[in-house]
């Protein structure tokens, strides 16, 4: 809204010309990786003592790794600030008529409002239960539903004619979207795409085990959303990126390269804290809206079956958790035992079993996360 504010102050004066750099979404994407970034760097210690002086502290299993017994106490629930850093640099720099941005971050806000109601239940039973997880999830798919249902039957301006157009379209990655792309029926198309949001939501939920493990990962897709926003709904001139690269033309995405931008740049300021061994965690309130966020990207940018590419990382974490639970009511039912595949689910409290030490497993992680960001950015050119 600042955004509109000092443009609408050049468009009256003759000498406010150097506003003109604000039509431009990379340098408002700086702006709002610079904003998020210095509020999260202010604000952060006021915060963290703020959790402490609360006694807003990391509930841990008992069961759990041993070595995470130390963390006990830690200040939890710093994705509060997240969400502040995220939102406000985008409310400031991106263009407030855009309807991706809007209902973005109506899918972050309401997730982190679940996050923080889990969180919360979780501080004062003093265990790790919390919410119920039917009660997350029914939040979840209705906060999903009232989205993707305004996706498919909005109507008026607020909805770009480029978006009703190709909703029922699935881009198939490395494949030219104009010659291969898959069309769905609208029952169809509607629960996958709530499945992506809800889906992604928990799986970055369930990575979040280790200092920095998860918001690393979410740091590298955000920026990876971030290049696939502007590229599909950029055009220079006249020149349109997005048919060059054969992409599906949804030409009003790019404003949600600025909230991708807030995006990083919160997640910077947080892992700045967050880093091992961390000063504060992000709790559900952090990891349910990133991780919705994420889906959200995905889908507006038509990018949901690339999504399992680029989040690779939270899928296999996910996966290694849905496994090992089908595994061990299989066995149980079959041998009276249950039986485990991993030491420990998800998969990076496996390698903690084996010996691996915390810093190790979330640099690999982090690598194994840039290295799916980079295969996907280039899906862009090998088609």
């Amino acid at each position: 809204m600042l955004y509109l504010f000092l443009y609408s102050l050049k468009a009256k004066s003759e000498h406010l010309g150097w506003l003109n750099v604000l039509r431009y979404i990379p340098f408002r994407v700086i702006l709002s990786i610079l904003t998020a970034m210095v509020m999260s760097f202010t604000l952060g210690p006021w915060f963290i003592n703020r959790l402490r002086s609360r006694q807003i502290g990391q509930v841990v299993r008992d069961d759990g790794p041993q070595s995470h017994l130390s963390k006990r106490g830690t200040p939890t629930m710093g994705g509060s600030l997240i969400l502040f850093t995220l939102v406000v640099p985008t409310l400031l720099w991106a263009d407030p008529h855009n309807s991706y941005v809007w209902l973005t971050l109506l899918v972050t806000v309401c997730y982190g409002g679940i996050g923080f109601l889990d969180d919360y239940l979780k501080l004062k039973k003093l265990n790790s239960a919390g919410l119920a997880g039917r009660y997350k999830l029914i939040g979840q798919f209705a906060v999903a539903a009232l989205v993707v249902g305004y996706l498919f039957y909005g109507q008026g301006s607020f909805l770009p004619a480029d978006w009703l157009h190709h909703r029922l379209s699935l881009a198939i990655p490395f494949a030219s979207f104009s010659k291969h792309h898959l069309v769905l029926p609208v029952a169809a198309y509607f629960i996958f795409a709530m499945f992506v949001v809800v889906g992604t939501s928990n799986a970055v939920n369930i990575t979040d085990g280790l200092d920095g493990l998860a918001i690393g990962p979410v740091i590298i897709s955000a920026g990876t959303y971030l290049v696939f926003a502007y590229v599909t709904g950029a055009t220079f001139g006249g020149f349109d990126l997005s048919r060059y690269l054969d992409l599906p033309p949804l030409h009003s995405t790019g404003e949600l390269a600025v909230l991708c931008g807030a995006m990083i740049g919160s997640g910077v300021g947080f892992l700045w804290y967050n880093t091992y061994p961390a000063s504060v965690f992000m709790g559900d309130v952090g990891a349910l809206a990133l991780g919705g966020t994420l889906g959200m990207l995905a889908l507006v940018t038509k990018n949901e079956l690339l999504s399992v590419l680029l989040g690779g990382l939270f899928f296999v974490e996910i996966m290694s958790v849905i496994i090992q639970r089908t595994w061990f009511a299989v066995t149980k039912r079959r041998y009276g035992t249950g039986r485990r595949i991993f030491l420990m689910a998800p998969i990076h409290h496996h390698f903690e079993k084996a010996g691996w030490a915390e810093p190790k497993i979330i640099v690999r992680f982090w690598i194994i996360s840039i290295m799916l960001a980079l295969v996907s950015l280039a899906s862009l050119k090998l088609r």
